[in-house]
């Protein structure tokens, strides 16, 4: 009962600090906010002082920060938000109606997520229902492609092509359930792509489990067999879940805005840049309550799923060792993404040539050129020098920090909540107020978000692997907590959370293109990936090589790390796994056959 109001408060106390840390921002800025608010009311009107102290007048900010931040606190208690600081309008309607949009398009989202998921991970479910999964380990081609497309590139194709060209489906706006078809598929594709490949990385441990290869035997079928698999599966990936739930509804900025959606991300957004206090600070407060909600939800999904096992520790290790993957398609994709960067390397990137302007690609230019006649070639490879090894550097610190603060859940785990709940565009502009303006903000932004999947992913599988039989009777035996963390839990739970890291890598990169693509991250003629989309996305129609080039790259990048993430795997000491798991089976239906002893 004691842990658990500490958590509590420990939960308390990271929102309350998040709430009041967004609340200062305009001071953290050191710029004046009457001074942006007038912008924002009207950018003609002429800033004098006695304009700017009759702003000061209205908004109450003459007392400094700290009175403006009692008075909203004071507010919120008695069920008033504020007003808006641009509009004079109630806060609370808008907000809520903001996020009644973005919860319905995280539903649909969500559910297309979960359909990918499943088309994913088909073809291991299918071979692990027939029992001949053996030692496979699916390749990832197609998820790794579609994890690695930008959620605002996969936006604006649809919307552009989808929408526009062949006009099936509404592309602008929100008035009814249709409008919510293609920005759900834009968010949903690549979440799913993600949650696919996690599910489908446990799926064979599943399969080779004691209970499975008894249901066989007993001519339980295959389809049945296949639904327990994936039921024993999802508890270890419900964390990551709830994290999508919150991102999908707080971080579709750029989605939001590519399709006109007034949800709660881009009126976060806007408030942010607007330094509209009491938007902002009741936009985060509501995400912060959605990530309570959603991490409570799925602890206790969990346990219903789980059991009683998971308490007395009788479950088994999805971690099995098991002989890592070929290595011929990472050699294969980076030898190509070497190529490609290494030719690019050769060109000159910001060489115009408005003759050139648009061209497609040629031999004189392979990638085709960009507006201002640029070849694209030479800034997708210049560009790779910025947005690759800063988006390995940042997933290797990512990784770091999240099995360290995943092995103390308890900690870690309010804290995940918190940081989840801010979009990374806010947090780019807090960043942005802290430390300013510059090449690092973005890095320093993603940085200060990227660990949280990883930890709470640790944490999950770490709670599972605890309960597991072998570490039961490994504690019989008398070994200590730094043993089993040396020998048992570390060496099981560190590949699958290697590969996640490597798979979130693309995702890394993408979040820096993003925040290029939204105008917070490297500015022009800075060649950053996610500056090439946003320059060229508004040619899309006419040149749409320009934007497929950085895209291609990126989807090269995504295969060769799902691809690269199958040799990172626990090597097994004894016989072969075939062997072991045919000789198993036979056990098992050998015991099947038997009668019990003293019958006759």
């Amino acid at each position: 009962m004691l842990q658990r109001v500490a958590a509590l408060a420990w939960r308390v106390v990271l929102a309350g600090g998040l709430v009041c840390g967004v609340g200062l921002l305009p001071w953290l800025t050191r710029t004046d906010p009457a001074y942006t608010v007038l912008k924002a009311r009207s950018a003609e009107r002429e800033p004098t002082p006695e304009v700017l102290a009759d702003i000061r007048r209205q908004l109450g900010i003459d007392g400094g920060p700290l009175h403006v931040l009692t008075g909203w606190l004071g507010g919120l208690v008695r069920g008033d938000a504020g007003r808006s600081w641009i509009s004079g309008a109630d806060v609370l309607p808008d907000v809520t109606r903001a996020l009644g949009a973005s919860l319905l398009l995280m539903g649909v989202a969500l559910f297309v997520a979960v359909l990918t998921a499943g088309l994913i991970c088909a073809r291991t479910l299918r071979l692990g229902a027939r029992r001949r999964l053996g030692g496979r380990r699916g390749g990832g081609s197609l998820s790794a492609v579609l994890a690695s497309l930008p959620e605002f590139l996969v936006a604006s194709v649809l919307a552009t092509v989808v929408g526009v060209q062949l006009g099936w489906l509404p592309a602008l706006g929100w008035y009814g359930p249709q409008w919510t078809v293609l920005p759900a598929l834009a968010l949903g594709l690549p979440a799913g792509a993600v949650l696919g490949r996690l599910l489908d990385d446990l799926l064979p441990g599943a399969f080779a489990e004691p209970w499975a290869l008894a249901a066989a035997a007993r001519g339980v079928t295959g389809r049945s067999v296949a639904r327990q698999a994936v039921r024993r599966c999802v508890p270890a990936l419900l964390p990551n879940l709830g994290l999508f739930v919150v991102g999908l509804t707080g971080g579709a900025v750029a989605v939001e805005q590519v399709f006109d959606i007034p949800g709660l991300g881009r009126a976060t957004l806007q408030a942010a840049l607007a330094q509209d206090l009491p938007v902002l600070q009741a936009g985060t407060l509501a995400l912060v309550l959605l990530a309570g909600l959603a991490t409570g939800a799925t602890r206790v999904a969990a346990r219903l799923l789980t059991g009683p096992a998971l308490r007395d520790g009788a479950l088994s290790s999805l971690h099995r060792p098991t002989p890592p993957a070929g290595g011929v398609l990472p050699v294969l994709y980076g030898a190509l993404l070497l190529a490609v960067v290494g030719f690019g390397l050769a060109r000159d990137p910001l060489a115009l040539d408005t003759g050139q302007r648009l061209r497609a690609p040629s031999l004189g230019h392979p990638f085709g050129t960009d507006a201002l006649g640029r070849d694209l070639l030479a800034r997708v490879g210049h560009g790779a020098l910025d947005t690759l090894f800063l988006a390995a550097a940042i997933s290797a610190a990512a990784l770091l920090v999240g099995v360290l603060l995943g092995l103390v859940p308890r900690v870690s785990a309010p804290l995940v909540d918190t940081v989840n709940a801010v979009p990374p565009v806010l947090v780019a502009l807090l960043v942005t107020a802290v430390a300013g303006s510059g090449a690092a903000t973005p890095a320093l932004a993603v940085g200060a978000v990227a660990w949280a999947p990883l930890a709470a992913h640790t944490s999950s599988l770490l709670r599972q692997e605890r309960a597991t039989l072998h570490i039961t009777a490994t504690k019989g035996l008398g070994a200590g907590r730094v043993h089993l963390l040396r020998h048992e839990l570390l060496p099981a739970v560190l590949p699958p959370v290697l590969r996640h890291a490597l798979l979130r890598l693309p995702g890394v990169a993408l979040a820096l293109a993003s925040l290029g693509f939204l105008g917070l991250g490297a500015q022009p003629p800075s060649p950053e990936w996610g500056l090439l989309l946003a320059e060229n996305q508004p040619y899309a129609e006419r040149a749409p090589w320009a934007v497929l080039a950085p895209a291609a790259v990126l989807a090269l990048l995504g295969a060769l790390a799902v691809s690269a993430a199958g040799g990172l795997r626990r090597r097994p000491t004894g016989p072969s796994p075939r062997r072991s798991e045919a000789v198993e089976r036979r056990s098992v239906a050998e015991t099947e056959q038997e009668e019990p002893a003293g019958v006759g």
